[in-house]
């Protein structure tokens, strides 16, 4: 096998495709293995949702054939994900012979599943906020199950086409580029509603680091590499595989901790895309076992009483004696699609607050309220906790009051935004999985065809120590980074630093990639929304 820089054949005698399989009797060992734990977290998994959706009363197979379907193509992306970004945290060790394929994607696979496990839900809740304020409480209706079909359809055939290229695309890049052409296309299809499109702010936001992480990493990884290269003279550090032959074992050690790193941060971080959409298909099929967090009980709830009563006697500082003239659910629910405070946003609000705490507040728990009242009380209380912000903006607010203000946020996140853990092992599986079934193409990727020499063991673990570094990073700040840009970023820049110079044909690949995919994601989610709009 060989590859061409700038008209020169290289060879690739010690490429991962033809060295880096081990034995078959080991490679059967490892299927085996990894066919184990999905069995375990598969039956974990189900045998929960099976439980969760005991309590639903239904008259019809209905809900649950969609809920099946729709969580079956949710996995898909999150599977397909695999193929991208896992690949890349498993890149470096395959490549230098550190660990043998199989057992690394399996190695790789599990700290997803911990990274993925102790992840916080924040990133999931801060990409779903993007979504049309109006789509999300209405996402169990047919614009909200086209919503959901068409972000996940446009993330995975995306992915898939820049996947068969060997392009280590951001799936990332793309879901945010879908959720913004389907805000386009509800917008530009429901001019007269009065519907929402894009939180351009809240999107801006979230581009922001996914803009700033690969710069960031093409140059902190590039100046550690020049940091190593001055402080640690190990010439094998700087040398690149030798055939099959694996690294000294303070090397290899070292490779296979930034792996490990790597793998959990991803988990921890992207894993909570999928998350994110999974709970949404949840709450629009059965709100009644996932609309709220029944795990809110006793002290909480009456906390969230007592809370709600000091919040509505700040609001009635700040009404300026205006009535409420109107549905309150239907004011607040236009305040938010206008992005600002109307005159009687205020007392709508209060009037909001004032049903959730009837609804709530004298339950011994969240999962007592009646299940056909569940739905209604989540999206009163995701609508007043999107509104508070607005109100938090305002001058002249004490500082007492807007701890009042932020403190009721605080509990209203507890109670809406929840992830069960059968959740967390299935996505971490579909991640698992994905990589074991397509490293390759990205392996190689990453190994031989950015810089014009081979991956040395001294820029694989320069470029993962710095890519985890920055995904728990965003992890901080409940930003959605991408692994693949900040890792292969990292790499390039340690190639920069090293003087081995980059293979411009495939940098112009991945920034043409790059670049295209958030209009084209845009464009394909549009439209997919708009015929599964009809289609539904």
């Amino acid at each position: 096998m060989g590859l061409t820089i700038e008209g020169e054949p290289m060879q690739t005698d010690a490429t991962v495709v033809s060295t880096a399989t081990p034995s078959q009797a080991s490679g059967r060992l490892f299927g085996a293995l990894f066919g184990l734990i999905l069995l375990i977290g598969g039956g974990y998994a189900g045998l929960h949702l099976v439980d969760d959706l005991s309590i639903v009363r239904a008259h019809s197979t209905g809900p649950f054939i969609l809920l099946g379907v729709a969580l079956l193509i949710a996995l898909g992306f999150e599977f397909v994900n695999g193929f991208h970004d896992t690949a890349n945290a498993v890149a470096t060790v395959i490549y230098t012979h550190s660990m043998p394929a199989n057992l690394a994607v399996i190695w790789s696979g599990i700290f997803n599943f911990l990274g993925v496990l102790t992840s916080s839900g924040a990133v999931a809740f801060t990409v779903v906020s993007l979504l049309p304020v109006e789509l999300i409480l209405q996402v169990g209706s047919e614009a909200g199950f086209a919503m959901v079909f068409a972000l996940l359809f446009a993330a995975i055939l995306w992915n898939l086409g820049t996947w068969y290229f060997g392009l280590p695309n951001s799936s990332s890049h793309t879901l945010i580029g879908s959720i913004i052409g389907v805000g386009l296309a509800n917008q530009f299809t429901a001019v007269k509603t009065g519907t929402s499109g894009v939180d351009w702010n809240a999107a801006i936001g979230v581009l922001r680091g996914l803009v700033f992480s690969p710069i960031a990493g093409f140059l902190l990884a590039g100046l550690l590499m020049l940091l190593l290269k001055a402080l640690i003279k190990i010439p094998a550090l700087y040398r690149a595989p030798e055939g099959q032959k694996p690294p000294p074992w303070p090397i290899r050690l070292l490779l296979v901790l930034t792996c490990t790193g790597v793998s959990f941060s991803h988990g921890s971080n992207d894993g909570q895309k999928g998350m994110g959409l999974i709970m949404l298909i949840l709450i629009g099929t059965v709100p009644t076992a996932y609309a709220l967090n029944g795990a809110v009980s006793g002290g909480q709830v009456k906390t969230f009483h007592e809370v709600t009563v000091e919040v509505r006697q700040v609001l009635d500082t700040l009404d300026h004696g205006v009535l409420l003239n109107g549905n309150a659910r239907d004011i607040v629910t236009t305040t938010l699609q206008r992005r600002r405070l109307l005159p009687d946003t205020i007392p709508a609000l209060s009037a909001l607050m004032a049903n959730i705490d009837q609804q709530v507040g004298n339950r011994p728990s969240l999962r007592s309220v009646p299940q056909e009242q569940m739905g209604n009380v989540r999206n009163d209380i995701y609508l007043a906790n999107a509104a508070i912000p607005l109100v938090l903006a305002q001058p002249g607010l004490s500082d007492e009051q807007s701890k009042v203000l932020t403190s009721w946020r605080g509990l209203g996140v507890k109670a809406t935004q929840f992830i069960p853990p059968w959740v967390k092992v299935a996505v971490a599986l579909a991640l698992g999985l994905g990589t074991m079934v397509g490293w390759k193409r990205i392996v190689v990727t990453v190994g031989e065809r950015i810089g014009k020499e081979h991956l040395t063991y001294a820029q694989g673990a320069s470029a993962e120590l710095v890519a985890m570094t920055l995904i728990q990073a965003a992890d901080m700040y409940h930003l959605p980074v991408s692994t693949t840009h900040v890792l292969t970023s990292g790499v390039a820049g340690t190639m920069a630093a090293n003087g081995s110079g980059l293979q411009w044909g495939t940098v112009r690949n991945l920034l043409m990639a790059w670049v295209l995919t958030l209009p084209a994601s845009i464009l394909l989610a549009g439209l997919l929304f708009i015929a599964f709009k009809h289609l539904f």
